[in-house]
């Protein structure tokens, strides 16, 4: 059973999404929070497999609860998407390096939506495409120089494995990719995020491309 926790100040948004969610079998609402705080304190009590929680809130917003939720060993089972009312704002590169596991636009067609929750669940990361473009265009327009010294602890095929989820793979389309099966590619993926210190694959992402790993465009 997944176990997810809503947190959104807009009442109308949470009892959607909780009447949607309420009709899978496989997915239970645990709590719903209005805002940040409340949501953090409910996200300890609950342990969540998934928390869809809203950018911009009341008394803490949705990247602060975030940060803290990430920051906490005893919460690392608990995957963020954070909600947004836009397929981009100025939020979403502090909220991916926060701890978010990713994200969804809240006119998300159901569908989708309940997909999302369950790869959620299950630890991948999660972006809109639309904010998955806008990710990309970001480091055409304005990139993000760091050191890839951390990139000198990967082999030769966890370099690989990640350039390819940087391109948007899944872990089957990667091991075909790489000609591996799928337990092997994810063994390569969830070591290299072990060395570089990422928390999911989203932030895996947005290292490969401030490190230089990928460059935009060069698929």
């Amino acid at each position: 059973m997944i176990r997810v926790l809503l947190v959104d100040d807009q009442p109308l948004i949470r009892s959607g999404f909780h009447a949607l969610l309420d009709l899978e079998d496989d997915i239970e609402v645990v709590a719903e929070a209005a805002d940040g705080e409340q949501g953090l304190a409910l996200v300890k009590e609950h342990l969540p497999d998934v928390a869809l929680i809203d950018i911009q809130m009341p008394v803490m917003d949705g990247i602060e609860a975030t940060r803290r939720i990430a920051a906490d060993p005893a919460l690392a089972g608990v995957h963020v998407v954070m909600l947004t009312n836009y397929g981009m704002d100025e939020y979403v590169f502090e909220a991916l390096r926060a701890g978010a596991a990713g994200f969804l636009v809240k006119d998300i067609v159901p569908e989708d939506f309940l997909h999302a929750v369950r790869v959620a669940a299950r630890g991948d990361a999660l972006l809109a495409p639309s904010i998955t473009r806008k990710l990309i265009h970001r480091y055409v327009t304005q990139p993000l120089p760091t050191s890839g010294a951390a990139l000198e602890e990967l082999t030769g095929r966890e370099r690989e494995a990640v350039v390819l989820v940087a391109q948007g793979l899944s872990n089957d389309q990667v091991a075909a990719r790489m000609v591996i099966s799928p337990m092997t590619a994810k063994t390569h993926i969830n070591r290299a995020m072990t060395k570089l210190h990422v928390r999911d694959r989203a932030q895996l992402v947005v290292l490969a491309y401030e490190s230089g790993l990928v460059v935009p465009n060069s698929r």
